[in-house]
């Protein structure tokens, strides 16, 4: 009597076969960093060092909440820029639909934009 076919058996050797194939580099590179690495803490290797300098103080330093809606905003109108080059170059053969899907985004980003410039967002203090 033949067993039948499964397709999860097929999904299933995929994924094992994927799993195997990320993990055993990364296997393989702690076995040869646990073999091969000197293991020699101590003060001089365990204190904190940045540029040549000891640290004094916190790291921990706390930013004004303005500072990250001002790079947001950045990358928003970085993105739009992004995806409206290739509508510009391909703009003669475009259907209406496109141009008007393209005009809902633009409306949206400069929605966005004045209701940033409202807020004060955009203000540099």
């Amino acid at each position: 009597m033949p067993v039948e076919y499964s397709p999860y058996l097929f999904m299933v050797v995929i994924v094992v076969g994927a799993l195997a194939f990320a993990l055993t580099p990364l296997g393989l590179a702690w076995l040869w960093a646990k073999r091969f690495s000197p293991r020699k803490p101590g003060p001089g290797k365990n204190a904190i060092y940045e540029c040549g300098l000891e640290s004094k103080g916190d790291a921990w330093v706390q930013f004004k909440a303005e500072y990250y809606l001002y790079a947001i905003m950045f990358l928003i109108f970085d993105v739009e820029a992004v995806f409206l080059l290739p509508f510009a170059v391909a703009f003669g053969g475009l259907p209406v639909g496109a141009f008007i899907a393209m005009m809902v985004f633009l409306l949206l980003l400069v929605e966005g934009l004045v209701w940033a410039w409202q807020k004060g967002v955009l203000t540099w203090k």
